[in-house]
């Protein structure tokens, strides 16, 4: 039986870098919602407005990427969490194919207020790929449970496809299709997924 990745956590902080990562993290969100995403931001912008050095967020952060990772951290964090420990039908608790369902609805809200940044930090999440990891094998699980006749990894990985987050703008404004039309593709797609293939007849 598979076993979900479990986050290690990280050393900690000293109590001055941790006031500092924050200002630095308040700073970039301000900028975000001011500028209307991150796309108009820069790191100079940001380091001017935490009042900190260009040189220490470079050396904090690594680039535009991984401060937009970081900014990420909390929320992808919280739903991570939620999938591993959280209530259902998002969490344990429920059979396989209403966690999902669940999954979709609550990945896709996620990708709605997040999908700039996600696409912007997408060269980190691509070197680390522990988050992508988790995902597909959270979802090759439930695939296993839900639908054995079906090839479970690569199924949750066109599934995962599906969820990219520039195909999440492709779709929202080039093709405009509305969240909740998404998540009932999304539903659509799972049942049919998960229905009991029909026997042929000799």
């Amino acid at each position: 039986m598979f076993e979900l990745p479990q986050f290690q956590e990280q050393p900690r902080e000293r109590a001055d870098a941790a006031r500092n990562r924050e200002r630095i993290l308040a700073a970039a969100g301000t900028l975000v919602d001011e500028c209307g995403g991150i796309d108009g931001v820069s790191m100079d912008d940001v380091a001017k407005r935490a009042e900190v050095g260009t040189g220490t967020l470079y050396r904090r952060f690594g680039d535009r990427a991984g401060l937009a990772f970081a900014l990420l951290d909390d929320q992808t964090k919280e739903f991570q969490n939620a999938l591993i420990s959280g209530p259902p039908p998002l969490g344990p608790g429920v059979p396989a194919a209403k966690r999902l369902h669940a999954f979709g609805a609550g990945f896709l809200d996620l990708l709605e207020t997040h999908a700039e940044l996600m696409v912007a930090a997408a060269p980190t999440v691509r070197e680390s790929a522990g988050v992508l990891a988790l995902y597909t094998t959270h979802l090759r699980i439930l695939l296993e449970e839900a639908a054995p006749h079906l090839d479970a990894r690569y199924t949750a990985e066109s599934l995962i496809a599906m969820l990219d987050p520039a195909q999440h703008l492709r779709m929202r404004r080039l093709l405009g299709y509305s969240l909740d039309q998404l998540v009932r593709g999304w539903d659509q797609l799972i049942a049919a997924l998960t229905s009991a293939p029909r026997v042929r007849e000799a």
